[in-house]
């Protein structure tokens, strides 16, 4: 699923489903979202549509075993990515060719922590997680929903995008 840009709105509007007429239903997001950026590229105002998915599932993908040493790679790994973060950000206060040993400590920190941090998070688990997975929200299909005044017209627009 792609990310999209949004304008603020206020949360309860987001929160509930939005009314309006199904004008279209499609077996995936990014077909409806090509529907709706089609209605955009015709000067439809697009403000008064939503994509509305339905019969959504959680599905959460195994992508492999969770042992304590790769939980303690995986650890050091992000915490040499946070301290590379931290020691670039200190070496903007630092002139001459130190910047470089501040960065390396940096990174050197960062992954000693991030290490333990892994072990130790795996090993409180007791086993009762022994897996790494990816988490996600699916939906059967995805209705593109728009305001009654403006339905006939979605419709018709979107007839002849096929």
């Amino acid at each position: 699923m792609s990310v999209a840009t949004s304008v603020d709105r206020p949360a309860q509007e987001i929160a509930s489903v939005p009314s309006g007429e199904v004008v279209a239903s499609y077996p995936t997001y990014e077909q409806a979202q090509r529907a709706v950026d089609h209605l955009s590229d015709t000067g439809f105002p697009v403000e008064h549509s939503a994509i509305v998915g339905r019969d959504l599932r959680l599905v959460e993908q195994v992508v492999g075993r969770l042992t304590k040493t790769r939980a303690t790679l995986m650890g050091a790994a992000s915490g040499a990515w946070f301290g590379l973060y931290v020691g670039l950000l200190v070496t903007l206060f630092v002139i001459g060719p130190e910047w470089v040993v501040v960065s390396l400590t940096a990174v050197a920190i960062g992954a000693a922590s991030g290490a333990i941090f892994g072990f130790v998070a795996q090993w409180a688990t007791h086993g009762q997680r022994d897996f790494a997975s990816a988490s996600a929200v699916v939906a059967d299909r995805y209705d593109v929903t728009v305001t009654e005044a403006y339905s006939q017209r979605a419709a018709q627009l979107l007839s002849s995008l096929g």
